[in-house]
């Protein structure tokens, strides 16, 4: 019995070594003669848009390698390398003076044929009243039918031989395919070309920009079971960039995954009539996750782990502190949506060392913003001497 009455439970005297310390404590860790001070935040309720992040690559739409068509001489190049062309503007010039003599001959040579099927079709009228009469055999007749077949099929070979002379005189002017923003010059004035050997410039589209990225396949999942991979909100940033300032669209999402790194390949696509995006950026991606709902958030910081469960700290009824095992969400700007907790409800956000389950402590109330986030306590004033 007497051993009985001079033991104490551990938990009573743990929690009286506590009280002893803090009675000890004076100095910005402790009141002297009452409970630790912690930070505490009410949790905040407010409406959630979950987020999915990638990394991207953006590149243009249109990525075309000018060559040449046709065979000759540079003459000049007719652009300043790196400016904006429209689809149509002339690059360079090739001497095409053996082209318009070829056009020259070609007509020459579809004149000829003409007057030969028109020399053709006379003489076959004329048979045709004359075997009437028996004046010509049908035997004649047939042969100056094929004979005019024959000077006009000529007449077609070279009226398509004459077209494509005047198309090498067109393609000398070499012009841009689409409208970009150009290249380096990889051919200078006096070289020789040959028909398609060598890139000429580069043109990239610029009032679009894509951004690649790829998906997980659980994010592919999610996405699939909202049936909304069209109408995700996408928000992009650039490294030097803070947050996600510009708005696009996702218009793209592969036919299948890939079996190596079970992603899939998306794309979204940006206004870039300003300029402001080059392709071969990396990029930061924000896909919008699922609907708008109603949660409740809490700092991040503010979440501990007791063995296997995520538990916050509550400061409750007489200022004892209450642990509260939680279901952690989604993280947005540095607040965790939480089940487990009510609005209002006072949770520990700095301190959490001197915070001990059924122990009271002091707490001090900080200010939040717009998003829940607790605001720095303002500074202490200096002691008088």
């Amino acid at each position: 019995m007497r051993t009985n009455r001079l033991a104490l439970p551990l938990s009573s005297l743990v929690v009286a070594l506590l009280a002893a310390c803090g009675q000890q404590q004076g100095g910005p860790g402790g009141h002297a003669g009452g409970p630790p001070p912690v930070s505490v935040a009410p949790a905040t309720q407010r409406v959630i848009q979950e987020f999915d992040e990638f990394t991207a690559r953006l590149e243009a739409p249109d990525t075309v390698d000018v060559r040449s068509r046709v065979a000759g001489t540079i003459e000049a190049v007719r652009f300043t390398e790196g400016e904006f062309v429209r689809k149509g503007q002339l690059l360079f010039t090739i001497d095409s003076r053996a082209f318009r003599a070829e056009v020259a001959r070609a007509e020459a040579q579809v004149a000829a044929l003409k007057t030969q099927a028109e020399l053709a079709r006379a003489d076959l009228g004329r048979s045709e009243k004359l075997v009437s009469v028996n004046a010509v055999s049908q035997q004649e007749v047939d042969q100056l039918r094929a004979t005019l077949r024959s000077a006009e099929a000529n007449q077609k070979a070279a009226e398509a031989a004459l077209v494509q002379a005047r198309l090498n005189v067109e393609y000398a002017n070499v012009t841009a395919p689409v409208s970009g923003r150009t290249s380096r010059a990889n051919v200078t004035p006096g070289n020789l070309v040959g028909v398609g050997d060598a890139v000429l410039t580069t043109l990239v589209s610029s009032d679009r920009v894509y951004a690649y990225f790829d998906a997980s396949e659980a994010t592919y999942l999610k996405y699939m079971r909202a049936a909304k991979p069209s109408t995700a909100v996408v928000q992009m940033g650039l490294s030097n960039e803070q947050g996600y300032p510009h708005a696009g669209k996702l218009d793209f999402v592969d036919n299948r995954l890939n079996p190596a790194t079970a992603s899939i390949r998306a794309r979204a696509v940006f206004d870039n009539k300003s300029g402001q995006f080059t392709p071969g950026l990396y990029a930061r991606v924000k896909l919008g996750g699922s609907d708008s709902y109603t949660g409740v958030v809490v700092p991040d910081r503010a979440i501990t782990t007791d063995q296997t469960h995520k538990v916050i700290l509550i400061v409750g009824a007489n200022n004892i502190v209450q642990p509260r095992p939680v279901t952690p969400g989604a993280l947005i700007d540095g607040m965790r949506v939480v089940d487990g907790v009510k609005p209002g409800e006072l949770v520990i956000v700095d301190g959490l060392l001197r915070a001990f389950p059924g122990a009271p402590v002091t707490p001090q109330v900080l200010k939040v913003d717009d998003k829940g986030m607790p605001l720095p306590a303002a500074p202490a004033p200096a002691a008088s001497k």
